[in-house]
């Protein structure tokens, strides 16, 4: 049995813009939540770090109110999941697996995936893995991760601050990869579902578990992930920040270029956590791209 906190119900009640109820499901022993709201074609948006499905709550509704089910779940150790303590429990195939029980679990059938920074090597896998569940893929500031991609000075700070910081500021560091400061309710609300240290393992992990060289764990299953894309038809739409300083247009057009794909819709005045910069936005762009389809 994995040793797991789970967040009080109470403390993740009454959250800013966030009407939204959970469902719940089994995975290795875990009690994991997403959220699934509305009727049609399912639309499956994906968190990354350190965030979990409130990040998605300003885009779903236009994706929603234009004739889709849209599910976000909340990835093992976030949001209203399960968050096993032991930071080594976390691994790419642990993510990965968990997800691709949840489109099985749903059944979805001609599904799109909306992934975004670690949603993104989690739910592509999905996309490879299940082609015959997942249609469509948008893709936002996120990236695949091979053991070959250069890391930048400032990013191997942040890891290594990670590291040595078990207590991690996770609506701060929210806050600071936002263009427009979202105010203390919403920075609350990231901070909501980690009631103690402990429970912030899933969050510490990921930056750890990011492989650094092709021979590192997770390393070949991402390059695998990418080998597949390059020439995978499916349709792709992709959005990307005009001021991310973690993954920068530049990186984001070179991602997309590695997808047979181009960036399909800059989007002005936003940073890394563009769905707090221009959430409506992004959900009108997707729902119009996916009923021009």
């Amino acid at each position: 049995m994995t040793d797991a906190i789970r967040t009080p119900e109470e403390v993740l009640d009454g959250l800013p813009s966030f009407p939204f109820e959970s469902d719940y499901r089994e995975f290795d022993g875990l009690r994991l939540a997403h959220l699934d709201v509305g009727d049609g074609p399912p639309v499956l948006f994906m968190h990354g770090e350190p965030t979990w499905s409130f990040l998605w709550r300003k885009v779903i509704p236009p994706v929603r109110d234009a004739g889709y089910r849209c599910i976000a779940p909340d990835l093992p150790g976030f949001g209203r999941s399960d968050k096993p303590i032991d930071i080594g429990w976390y691994t790419y195939d642990r993510h990965a697996e968990s997800m691709v029980a949840l489109v099985d679990g749903l059944d979805l059938r001609d599904a799109t995936v909306v992934v975004h920074d670690w949603g993104g090597p989690i739910g592509l896998r999905v996309a490879v893995e299940r082609p015959e569940r997942i249609a469509r893929i948008v893709v936002l500031d996120t990236g695949l991760f091979t053991g070959h991609q250069p890391m930048n000075d400032a990013w191997m700070a942040f890891r290594q601050f990670v590291e040595r910081t078990e207590d991690l500021p996770v609506g701060l560091l929210v806050r600071r990869a936002c263009l427009n400061d979202p105010g203390d309710e919403v920075i609350a609300a990231y901070d909501a579902p980690f009631p103690n240290a402990a429970a912030k393992a899933g969050a510490r992990a990921f930056p750890l578990i990011l492989p650094l060289t092709p021979d590192a764990p997770g390393a070949s299953a991402g390059q695998r992930v990418l080998e597949a894309l390059r020439a995978d038809p499916r349709p792709k739409l992709f959005l990307w920040a005009d001021s991310d300083p973690v993954l920068p247009l530049e990186t984001g057009r070179r991602f997309a270029a590695a997808l047979g794909g181009e960036i399909d819709h800059v989007i002005a005045g936003a940073s890394h956590f563009l769905q707090e910069d221009a959430g409506p936005e992004i959900g009108e762009l997707i729902a119009d791209w996916l009923r021009s389809g």
